[in-house]
């Protein structure tokens, strides 16, 4: 009689799905830093990048860890961008409200026409999000209305990693049972995600904008994508 197996050497090949959460699930790739950025723009702020950049880390670090895990979304990113304002230092409060309403709003938007796809995907892999988080990644996920779609949810505030640390993509893979050779990471940062998921050898597709088509992948081969709906094509 044969040995009987584990729960992770049962997991079939493509038995689940992780994805990043900001700049993935909620943008077609672009990252947070760079769609506050943008939006600042928009308001006719625009610093030099470097003075930018100092602002933006500073104010996400702040939020890392420091918030409570029933913080709703549009108070996480008003917080965040109050701290961008502030590090600027903008002076008048209008700017930072806009730019976070306006932030949220469309974040929230594109969560939503997520679901579909996430409800199609969920019905023959196992998801996961795996994030660089403040804390309250599973109260965003739920006012999003993806929760449900997920069967873990790694914070990365929570477990104390961040990543490309190998140990928070495996709080995910060993909560689903499942080893890295038979799921799929999904994110739109090459040196986080893709560099993360390689480092455990787990197959990994590249979100990123369209306007970074012809920007080489971190591996030979690997999938690219543009937008989220492409997966479509790749995995069902």
């Amino acid at each position: 009689m044969a040995a009987s197996r584990s729960p992770s050497e049962r997991a079939g090949p493509g038995a689940a799905v992780l994805f990043d959460f900001g700049g993935t699930l909620d943008a077609d790739g672009v990252a947070w830093k760079e769609r506050v950025r943008r939006l600042f723009a928009h308001e006719g702020v625009a610093p030099e990048p470097g003075e930018f950049d100092a602002a933006f880390y500073a104010a996400d670090d702040g939020l890392t860890g420091h918030v409570p895990d029933t913080l709703s979304f549009a108070e996480t990113v008003g917080r965040l961008v109050a701290g961008v304002a502030a590090g600027l230092g903008l002076r008048d409060p209008a700017i930072p409200t806009r730019v976070a309403a306006r932030f949220a709003g469309e974040s929230l938007a594109h969560l939503g026409g997520q679901r579909p796809l996430l409800g199609r995907l969920a019905r023959r892999y196992r998801l996961g999000i795996v994030s660089n988080f403040y804390g309250n990644l599973a109260t965003v996920c739920t006012e999003a209305g993806i929760a449900p779609h997920f069967a873990v949810l790694v914070d990365s505030a929570r477990v104390g990693y961040l990543k490309p640390d190998p140990r928070i993509f495996h709080e995910a893979l060993d909560a689903l049972e499942v080893v890295p050779a038979h799921a799929v990471f999904v994110g739109d940062s090459l040196p986080r995600d893709m560099g993360g998921a390689r480092g455990i050898g787990m197959p990994h597709i590249w979100l990123t904008p369209g306007t970074s088509a012809g920007a080489a992948p971190c591996c030979p081969g690997d999938r690219v994508v543009h937008v989220l709906g492409a997966l479509e094509a790749l995995l069902l």
